[in-house]
Parts: C-alpha cells; sequence; structure tokens
C-alpha cells in the first residue's frame, strides 16, 4: 500500500526527512518537517506555538541542537502553519525565516492575522488553539520570490510559487529526495482513508483566497517535475503523485461545479453547499474503499467540509 512513509511523531525517513507531528487539532493532523544535511537543519513548517516541544524534540532525536538550524520555511502563514513561528524563532538562534513575499508582512507584524483569526474564533480559543503569535524581527526575515533557493549545507530547496489555496503560498523542491513540500496546495490526505489502493485525497480552499484555475496550475507545476513524493502538512508523505495530482484537479472541478449550482447567496447556500459536498466526498471515500463508517468519515472531513464551503462562497462572491 502506498502512504505516509511513517506517519508517527518524529519518524525518521529516507534522505534526512523527518516527519513532526504538531500535535495540532488531533493526532496525524498536522506535519512539519525536518530536514537534516551535513550537521545543519532545517523546518519546513512548523505548526503551533504549542507544537514547539514537538519540534525541539524531533531536533534532539536527530543529535542536533537549535543552534544547529539555519531555516525556518514556512510554506504560507495561515496559523496551523505558521501560528507558532516567531515563538520557535526566539529558540534558533542562528536560523532565518524563509516565506512568500505576500505573507513576509504578517510574519513581521501579525497583527491583521491576529485580529482576523480573533473575530472569528475568539480570543480564548485562538490561545487555546494556537498560543502566542508573536512577530519574527524584520531583519531575520527573507522574502523568497518565485524561484528562490535556499541553501541548506549544500542541499538545494527550490522555492515556488504556488496560487490557488492562498495567494501567499509557495512549495518547496527538493532535488535530493524528488519531493515537493506541498503545504496545502497538493490537498489533504488523511492516513485512516489509506486502502491497498492507495491514499486518498482531496482539495483544501482557504476561507478567503480559494482560486480555482491557479490551484490546478500549481498542482500542474508540482506534476512537471515528476516528483517520486510530496510531503503534505495533512498528512505526511505520499507517493502515486500523478494519480493523486488527477484527482485533485478532477475534484476542484466538481466543487466549482457545485458551488455554481448552490442557490444564490443568502441563508441556504452555505447549509446547500456543505451538505453537497459532505456526500461528494464521502461517496468518493467510499469508492476508494474506505473502511470508515460514514459518520467516522464525516467526523475526520468535518472542518475541511466547512473550509471547503466557506471558500466557495467567498469564490462565487468575488466573481460577482
Amino acid at each position: 500500500m502506498t502512504s505516509a512513509s511513517d506517519p508517527s511523531t518524529n519518524a525518521a525517513c529516507e534522505h534526512g526527512i523527518v516527519t513532526v507531528d504538531t500535535g495540532f487539532h488531533r493526532p496525524v493532523f498536522d506535519a512539519a518537517y525536518l530536514i537534516v544535511e551535513n550537521g545543519r537543519a532545517a523546518f519546513v513548517d512548523c505548526g503551533t506555538q504549542h507544537s514547539i516541544p514537538a519540534l525541539l524534540d524531533a531536533l534532539a532525536r536527530q543529535g542536533l541542537t537549535p543552534a544547529e538550524v539555519d531555516w525556518l520555511i514556512l510554506t504560507h502563514v495561515h496559523l496551523d502553519h505558521a501560528g507558532g513561528a516567531g515563538a520557535l524563532m526566539r529558540r534558533l538562534p542562528n536560523a532565518r525565516a524563509v516565506v512568500h513575499p505576500r505573507g513576509a508582512p504578517h510574519m513581521i507584524d501579525p497583527s491583521v492575522l491576529v485580529a482576523g483569526a480573533t473575530a472569528v474564533y475568539g480570543a480564548e480559543e485562538i490561545e487555546r488553539s494556537y498560543g502566542e503569535i508573536v512577530p519574527i524581527p524584520a531583519e531575520r526575515v527573507v522574502v523568497a520570490k518565485d524561484g528562490h533557493v535556499v541553501d541548506l549545507a549544500g542541499r538545494l530547496l527550490l522555492c515556488v510559487d504556488t496560487p490557488g489555496h492562498a495567494r501567499h503560498h509557495l512549495c518547496v523542491w527538493d532535488q535530493r529526495s524528488r519531493a515537493w513540500f506541498t503545504g496545502d496546495t497538493f490537498g489533504l490526505s488523511y492516513r485512516e482513508f489509506d486502502t491497498p489502493r492507495g491514499p486518498f485525497v482531496l482539495p483544501t480552499s482557504s476561507p478567503v483566497q480559494f482560486e480555482p484555475e491557479p490551484l490546478k496550475a500549481s498542482i500542474r507545476t508540482l506534476l512537471a517535475r515528476d516528483p517520486e513524493a510530496m510531503y503534505l502538512t495533512h498528512y505526511g508523505r505520499v507517493g502515486d503523485v500523478q494519480r493523486l495530482g488527477a484527482e485533485l484537479i478532477e475534484q476542484i472541478d466538481a466543487m466549482v461545479r457545485l458551488a455554481r449550482a448552490a442557490p444564490a447567496a443568502g441563508g441556504d447556500r452555505h447549509a446547500h453547499l456543505v451538505a453537497a459536498l459532505s456526500d461528494y466526498f464521502l461517496a468518493r471515500a467510499r469508492a476508494h474503499g474506505s473502511a470508515l463508517t460514514p459518520a467516522q468519515m464525516q467526523e475526520a472531513l468535518a472542518v475541511d467540509i466547512e473550509l471547503n464551503a466557506q471558500g466557495l462562497e467567498v469564490w462565487l462572491d468575488r466573481r460577482g
């Protein structure tokens, strides 16, 4: 079966890549990655402030200290990927943070991020889920335009602009492993949905910046390098990437059709979209051979279905 190389916390993988379960939301849901090369290290994404002990433990298990981390590369600045970045950087004295040009200002001054999340979830929930969100000093932030290369002790990591999930999203190509670190661009693949047919994948939108055509173009950009694997934030390493990429594009088109068929803006549209997306994704999971019950599938995907419905609504409204 093709699935994550090892979805357990701090699991050492080949090519010096370690999958770290950040502990956000539930186990085996949100990953950060530690790349080790010639005694130096880089993190790709970091989870929340509450994730820092797991990240430092992963580092120690590789025989490294915080002073030997050169880079924190953020695929984008959504809080489940980057909420703990400022606090983590305080623990990494020699590291610099690599961020998309649209995301860098929000890491230097996260007040807008905090205000927006607080308006939606409330201050108590922000503290519970994400902890303190603190700034990164501007002199420690490297702005990664499309094509920027990060040098990790001679191991070159290419940052590529990949909009669609968010306009401040980048993916990271590692030639050594012939793999991408994809953030949310290559969708979600939760390990409990794996079957003998391989991993199951679905797209993920953001509530405010979902753009179907750019997202499909970004997926095709990733596939064009004929990668051996993708390292997803949600969750872990997956192979069989050409099949998964084709399925993602097919599902994005289906999401657009469902959105266009929804009622006009109003009280019923959101509920209609949630129901339609639930039916669609659960049917695909059953067709994939998932052994989960419908209730288990619904529980595992409920948050993502809600976010996809929100993203489609904002996309519809933006189109006018």
